[in-house]
């Protein structure tokens, strides 16, 4: 009789965990991929593109994959420095449908000058 009262709580629990894990990983591998595009796209003479193939590469090694919806690299402003700025925006693996659906990482590298 305990077992019952007690395993759809402890099922509850670990399907929570494996929510959180999941998550944070692809988080993780977005905000890396994010940084090292921008530091790609940032190479005196580099193409902003050579940024975004980067992070790609990144990206498909892992879970994150199918995630992603948009990569966009563009040179912003830093206060008084130029940088090369990629945005990643992409769609969180969810098992249940409580929290957020949407992830946007932002991953900036200051412009070498050739």
């Amino acid at each position: 009789m305990d077992f019952v009262l007690v395993v759809p709580i402890l099922v509850a629990v670990a399907l929570a965990v494996l929510q959180i894990t999941l998550v944070m990983h692809v988080r993780t591998v977005l905000v890396s991929a994010a940084a090292e595009g921008a530091r790609a796209a940032a190479l005196a003479d580099a193409d902003p593109r050579a940024g975004e193939r980067r992070a790609r590469a990144i990206i498909d090694e892992s879970l994150a994959s199918s995630m992603v919806q948009r990569i966009d690299v563009h040179a912003s402003r830093l206060g008084s420095a130029v940088v090369m700025a990629l945005d990643i925006d992409a769609r969180l693996p969810l098992l249940g449908l409580l929290g957020p659906t949407a992830l946007h990482v932002h991953g900036h590298s200051l412009l070498e000058r050739a």
